[in-house]
């Protein structure tokens, strides 16, 4: 009797450790009701991000490592917001951080917002697009040089525009 006791304890204790952290990860974005130039409805977002963006962008997920394309993508260009198309980052500032996340050393001017993000039981800088508010990622200060910094962005949250030929 017991035994079965302690399994049940166990069972529930887990599954709502597992909903706790579901919760955290997947957390409404604090963009939401924040002034920006951009600015729509959960629902208009859903209409026009695909799913795993809009889990990204809207609500703050995070995609699997290592599983962007945009990760081997080394052609001149920018890499843009998904959900406002702001150009965000250069393709010079990229590097390989071997997170499994595209990662940059800089962003462009003004493209970039920050917040302080206190999820996961840690302290971290999130940083989200300045025009819709939508969540890239985090900055880290381990990057190269000339900044030290390491922008951990996801590639969901991104698009790569190539410079014409």
């Amino acid at each position: 009797m017991t035994s079965h006791i302690l399994n049940r304890r166990l069972i529930l204790s887990l599954g709502s450790a597992s909903l706790l952290g579901l919760a955290l990860l997947r957390r409404p974005s604090r963009a939401e009701g924040e002034a920006f130039e951009i600015s729509r409805t959960p629902e208009e977002w859903k209409k026009i991000l695909p799913p795993q963006s809009f889990a990204v962008l809207r609500e703050e997920a995070t995609e699997r490592p290592f599983t962007s394309p945009l990760l081997d993508e080394h052609r001149k260009g920018t890499f843009d917001c998904a959900g406002c198309d702001l150009p965000l980052f250069a393709s010079e500032t990229k590097f390989d951080s071997g997170t499994g996340w595209p990662s940059f050393y800089d962003h462009l001017p003004k493209a970039i917002g920050r917040r302080e993000d206190n999820s996961l039981f840690m302290t971290r800088t999130e940083v989200h697009c300045a025009r819709c508010g939508g969540h890239q990622g985090h900055v880290f200060d381990d990057g190269p040089q000339p900044t030290g910094l390491r922008y951990c962005i996801n590639g969901l949250a991104l698009k790569f525009t190539p410079v014409a030929a």
